[in-house]
């Protein structure tokens, strides 16, 4: 049996100047392979955990924000620690609501399993997919949400 994870979670930037917490579980964690994030990353993808934007919480400092245009054609917009240059999590402009959370800021990492992967049409050739995966942006994510809740972490 899956050890169940507690809320709030906590986490932040590499040098300490940013800090959040978040108060509602991720809906799902997932592996994103499409350019924007290799190029965040400087890596083959990123690990995110989709939260609810308001469950998001800055309790140290104030992150910096940069806009872009998403392989998806959507604005989206980052947050980062003006410090270091962290990042630690992207949304969409206009907002819908959600986070994409970098998990690898949490400060207990030790609950984060990826259930999935998007955004493979952009994913380096030598990468392997284990789980659920779509081309590219998912029209339907609940597959990865319900597969999320299967794990039984919250």
């Amino acid at each position: 049996m899956t050890a169940k994870t507690r809320l709030p979670q906590t986490g932040g930037c590499a040098c300490g100047a940013l800090r959040y917490e978040l108060a509602a579980p991720p809906l799902m964690i997932y592996n994103c392979h499409c350019t924007n994030c290799q190029k965040i990353t400087g890596s083959a993808f990123t690990v995110a955990a989709a939260v609810p934007e308001a469950a998001l919480t800055f309790v140290k400092g104030a992150p910096k924000r940069v806009e872009w245009n998403a392989d998806s054609g959507n604005r989206r917009f980052g947050l980062f620690c003006g410090d270091c240059g962290t990042r630690i999590a992207n949304g969409q402009v206009p907002s819908i609501g959600m986070l994409s959370l970098r998990a690898g800021t949490f400060d207990d990492t030790g609950w984060v399993e990826p259930v999935g992967d998007i955004w493979t049409k952009s994913a380096q050739k030598w990468v392997k997919f284990g789980g659920l995966t779509a081309e590219g942006q998912p029209k339907d994510y609940s597959p990865f949400i319900e597969a999320f809740r299967a794990q039984g972490r919250f």
